[in-house]
């Protein structure tokens, strides 16, 4: 029980400037006033004390690590029990080029593989399409086929790592492929951990590596959700990713919010499809940003976790408790690096993978201090791993779960982020869900009109970038980036070829049928996938396969 009358000498205690007595205001009143809310617009107060916190409850708001409403964390023991996954995003050029890094990271102390793919891949382009001409492995390595997928595996145990695959669209191919991989490796699929992102949603409002129209992509997805949950069931078949929102500009309540939108999204297209809500939601993943307002940041992931928990129990009426935890991987926010000055880089991905360990990532990735400029380089990719390993083994910070419960402001904090993004969401339930609320460009616009007030803040000095906006200095050169060197376009090309004219066309062709068959009869799509992956069809042919039936998105206005 708390005393009354301590508490009412709290209440009327703190908040009060020290320096202020019966002369009135200091000159510090008002100091910093504007640049102290939060990303969401938050006014943040010069202290926090129980008053801001009317009707806490600890068993209904916290509650132990591990269980409802798993605002703490969704394990017991915490990282006390088992580290986050260290991930380093990775890939370029060729397959063998990225298999090289891998091995490289893996080496030194990376704990889970991360899988990025080049924009023709993305987009289901063959790297001899003329649409994929100069893109080529630039972002991300280039995989045109069954054979790429087993250079870049090559010498990885499948069964002992946990690979993430960064793909959305073509999310069902790259899985056949990495399955059919592990088969001719030997390891049985449910020894295999991972995810693919296969979040299409987030793609028509903020990324734009779609193919296909909303409902057909969504129709696909669910099909990988129930194969998975069949035949691989270790898998995450999706990553519900703010990440990509919050890059475009949405604020830390709209990410949560339009987030958690497109799960109840899928959580319902897998339910219309017939599949039971405790057999696949224990393995639905998210995959959100880390901004830089560290304590926000902290408090959105507890916000989120204990939003999903609710969500799923209340509206979708899960009963088993690993339907209700909310599993995350974090990475660290590109868009907060800048060209200038970039070693501060590394200052920033410091405290935003703190921020993520303290708020109970599952998994990390830290970005590299020059990816404001290109791809990392070998080294900068060391040092943005060894980020991670300070402040797993040194800085405490992994001791305990949740180290910043019961914090007033941060308390504070995770109920307004909740009450914010709920109140997004029952405007999406209005507009018909996240389907809806993206076609008609309700969550493009609130992400735009976001990202235009954040931008005007730091254009006013509202809002401080050092080295942008204030503190600037003379710039070096910038030599030891990574450049992709373009003979590699041509090498992928060839390999192609050869793969092309190796393989029984008449199969090849024979399984390409099959997945247009199944596209138009409504069958699961992953089996014929599969067939095609192993007849060595190509990525950019299995796609156009689905694209005769399916079509291909055209947003609102584009001719």
């Amino acid at each position: 029980m708390r005393d009354s009358q301590t508490m009412e000498r709290l209440a009327g205690g703190l908040g009060r400037d020290p320096e202020r007595g019966a002369a009135g205001p200091t000159a510090r009143d008002g100091e910093r006033r504007a640049a102290c809310a939060t990303t969401s617009g938050i006014e943040i107060k010069r202290a926090y004390e129980p008053s801001d916190l009317p009707g806490f409850a600890y068993e209904s708001e916290l509650g132990p690590p591990g269980q409802y409403p798993f605002t703490r964390g969704v394990y017991p023991t915490m990282y006390r029990g088992q580290l986050w996954t260290m991930r380093q995003y990775a890939g370029f050029g060729t397959a063998e080029e990225s298999n090289r890094r891998y091995r490289y990271l893996f080496e030194q102390g990376q704990t889970g593989l991360s899988i990025a793919f080049d924009l023709p891949t993305q987009m289901g382009r063959d790297a001899d399409h003329p649409l994929a001409r100069g893109e080529v492995g630039r972002v991300g390595v280039a995989i045109s086929s069954l054979a790429d997928m087993e250079v870049l595996l090559n010498g990885l145990a499948l069964e002992r790592i946990s690979t993430s695959m960064t793909i959305n669209a073509t999310a069902g191919i790259l899985l056949a492929f990495y399955l059919v991989v592990a088969e001719r490796q030997g390891v049985p699929w449910n020894k295999l951990h991972g995810t693919i992102q296969n979040d299409i949603l987030k793609e028509y409002v903020a990324r734009g590596t779609y193919i296909y129209p909303p409902r057909p992509s969504m129709r696909l997805i669910t099909d990988i959700i129930e194969f998975t949950s069949r035949e691989v069931p270790n898998w995450n078949p999706i990553s519900i990713s703010g990440y990509h929102m919050r890059e475009a500009g949405a604020t830390a309540a709209q990410e949560v919010a339009f987030t958690l939108a497109d799960g109840i999204a899928y959580v319902e297209a897998a339910l219309k499809a017939g599949l039971d809500v405790d057999r696949f939601a224990g393995r639905l993943s998210f995959f959100f940003n880390v901004d830089n307002n560290f304590f926000e940041e902290v408090a959105k992931f507890r916000a989120a976790r204990r939003m999903w928990a609710s969500i799923m129990k209340q509206r979708f009426h899960a009963r088993d408790e690993r339907s209700m935890a909310l599993r995350f991987h974090a990475q660290t926010s590109g868009a907060t690096l800048v060209a200038q000055q970039i070693d501060n880089n590394v200052v920033r991905v410091a405290l935003q993978a703190l921020a993520a360990v303290l708020g109970g990532t599952q998994s990390l990735h830290t970005n590299a201090k020059d990816e404001a400029l290109a791809l990392p380089t070998a080294e900068s990719a060391l040092l943005a791993l060894r980020t991670q390993q300070v402040i797993a083994y040194e800085s405490g910070a992994a001791d305990t779960a949740d180290p910043l419960a019961g914090s007033y402001f941060v308390e504070t904090l995770t109920r307004e982020l909740e009450r914010r993004a709920a109140d997004y969401i029952a405007r999406i339930d209005d507009l018909g869900g996240a389907v809806a609320a993206i076609e008609c460009g309700y969550i493009q616009r609130e992400i735009h009109e976001a990202a235009y007030r954040y931008q005007r803040e730091i254009e006013s000095q509202q809002r401080i970038v050092v080295g942008v906006n204030k503190f600037g200095g003379s710039e070096g050169q910038h030599a030891d980036i990574l450049r992709v060197n373009p003979e590699l376009e041509e090498k992928q090309k060839h390999g192609l070829a050869q793969v092309r004219g190796r393989r029984d066309t008449a199969a090849a062709q024979a399984a390409l049928a099959s997945v247009e068959q199944s596209a138009r009869d409504g069958t699961n799509l992953m089996p014929a996938i599969l067939e095609a992956a192993r007849a060595l069809a190509t990525l950019g042919e299995i796609s156009d396969a689905m694209r005769r039936v399916f079509g291909e998105h055209k947003p609102a206005g584009e001719l």
